[in-house]
């Protein structure tokens, strides 16, 4: 098969998980192993990382926050990207499936962002003196956790379901800046307190922003994070499907 050929049967596969039932009758084979994975890596980077680590020299073991706080942050800002993709795939090609994974990704996407707010402020006040400082990165951070909140009461403010995912699709659009911000808001301003980048891979290789003694427990409480993002997402996208069958019907059966 042809490098073309590929591409090509990729994005076909891909386009038919839009029909509801070819999702369904995927995400409910492929759901048990996802979940059985999340708990692996999950629960054996976070043991490893709590249990069985050393103390920083300069931070003690309040460095052991990490293996929260930055996979959590990394999910809240990729949780978003993936509502910004749901929604212009909405917005161009009206896929029901791909909005509502967008709205089940934001209550999972709201919450490791309040996550990764709290374990900041409980591992900045012995580094930083206080728990909250208008950092870019944390005033950022804190208006993306905003628009999380205000793409929810959205959805729960109107009742017309096409007409929720236009207004909500065009509000993720716009909140997409500040999940950028969050991103790189270390490297457009310097002068904030937030340190840089823990993590940087390149050519498959750590470089060296942290020892390699954090940085392996920390690689698999990411992926354990990133699992259970995947996992709670396609739960969630699962009731949404069911909910909308539900309520055809329902205006069916009024109707008849």
């Amino acid at each position: 098969m042809s490098i073309q050929s590929g591409i090509k049967y990729f994005w076909s596969s891909f386009w038919q998980l839009a029909n509801p039932k070819i999702f369904m009758g995927w995400s409910g084979l492929w759901l048990p192993w996802v979940i059985a994975c999340t708990v692996i890596c999950l629960s054996t980077g976070l043991i490893w990382g709590f249990f069985f680590t050393p103390d920083d020299v300069r931070q003690g073991s309040t460095v052991k926050i990490i293996y929260l706080h930055v996979p959590s942050a990394l999910m809240a800002i990729n949780g978003y990207f993936l509502i910004v993709v749901g929604s212009l795939f909405w917005l161009i090609r009206r896929q029901h499936v791909s909005v509502l994974a967008a709205k089940a990704a934001a209550p999972v996407g709201m919450t490791m962002t309040l996550i990764a707010l709290a374990t900041g402020a409980i591992w900045g006040q012995p580094m930083w003196g206080t728990y909250w400082v208008w950092d870019p990165r944390l005033t950022s951070f804190l208006i993306l956790f905003l628009f999380y909140i205000g793409y929810l009461a959205l959805w729960k403010a109107i009742e017309d379901e096409d007409k929720a995912a236009d207004l909500t699709s065009v509000l993720a659009l716009v909140g997409a800046v500040f999940a950028v911000l969050s991103r790189y808001a270390v490297l457009f301003w310097n002068q904030g307190l937030h340190q840089g980048t823990t993590v940087t891979i390149a050519d498959g290789v750590n470089q060296e922003n942290i020892s390699s003694v954090f940085f392996q427990p920390l690689l698999l409480s990411m992926v354990g994070f990133g699992l259970l993002f995947f996992a709670l997402l396609l739960v969630g996208t699962r009731t949404e499907v069911r909910a909308r069958r539900l309520k055809v019907l329902e205006a069916f059966e009024r109707a008849h």
